[in-house]
């Protein structure tokens, strides 16, 4: 597989990946009748997130470099409420 294909192919994987999310959050929202955010959207907002970082640094894009590591550190700070207030509760 030729060099370019290869992060071609990983920049659309972690935008199919950081997509998903927005589904997901949609089927759940749409099943409880209320805004929901499942904890399957902060792993697929964290795993389209490091694909899409690799792929911008492949890239050399500062603009897009910096939008993504900015967002990885939501996602995750999200994910540590959501594991958080789960150890609080049980």
């Amino acid at each position: 597989m030729d060099h370019e294909v290869l992060w071609l192919s990983i920049g659309l994987i972690g935008q199919a990946l950081f997509s998903a999310r927005f589904f997901v959050q949609w089927l759940t929202s749409e099943r409880e009748k209320k805004s929901v955010f499942p904890i399957a959207f902060w792993y697929f907002s964290i795993g389209g997130g490091v694909t899409l970082l690799a792929y911008a640094i492949h890239k050399e894009d500062p603009v897009f470099i910096i939008g993504q590591a900015s967002g990885l550190f939501i996602y995750l700070r999200n994910l540590y409420f959501v594991v958080y207030e789960r150890k609080l509760t049980a």
